[in-house]
């Protein structure tokens, strides 16, 4: 019975190459490191609780900036149009584009002043809006309907005013908004007594 186990259980030897080193036996490899599950959570986590921070950061540095800007306060309109008058005196020697920057002056003022909305309009619909309002006196709309036209004239139809117009036109947009400004003591203030 030997005979017949060791016929059966030979094994195949495969002769090495000729000329080729004898193989060697490999070692084992190592054991692979798994990581810990929790290694992977906690830097979830860390990742997570960065982002908010960052987030928390960035918010109260938009408030802090927001508040900045809020406690500045704007420019009131009359003090921006006189600046901005000053400004266009330098393009006096231009007439059509000193009319039209003095022009838009006024209209800017007078639409953040009173809400008129004149940028918006031609000047024959703000001048008819105009006549029905009640924010500006009688004298104060037919000054502002002769330096309209006059600006008109000089940006639409080539009128060239002379240099003592252009003066003129400047000092009746200045005056326009030196008796249109908001005064200290308001009718709502002043005391009944006076």
């Amino acid at each position: 019975m030997s005979d017949r186990l060791t016929s059966n259980s030979a094994a195949l030897v495969v002769p090495p190459k000729p000329g080729a080193a004898p193989a060697e036996l490999l070692d084992i490899r190592p054991p692979v490191a798994i990581a810990d599950p929790w290694f992977w959570a906690l830097c979830i986590l860390a990742a997570i609780v960065a982002a908010l921070l960052a987030r928390w950061a960035w918010l109260k540095w938009k408030s802090r900036r927001q508040a900045a800007a809020l406690a500045v306060p704007p420019i009131p309109a009359h003090i921006r149009a006189r600046e901005k008058l000053m400004s266009a005196l330098r393009r006096i020697n231009d007439p059509p584009l000193f009319c039209t920057e003095v022009a838009d002056i006024i209209r800017v003022y007078l639409d953040e002043r009173f809400d008129l909305r004149a940028p918006d309009r031609t000047t024959e619909e703000f001048l008819h809006e105009l006549r029905a309002s009640t924010v500006l006196t009688h004298v104060q709309k037919e000054m502002l309907e002769q330096f309209l036209t006059l600006c008109d004239l000089a940006k639409f139809a080539r009128h060239e005013p002379m240099l003592k117009e252009l003066e003129r036109l400047h000092m009746v947009a200045a005056q326009l908004v030196d008796d249109t400004e908001p005064s200290a003591l308001t009718p709502s203030t002043t005391p009944s007594g006076t």
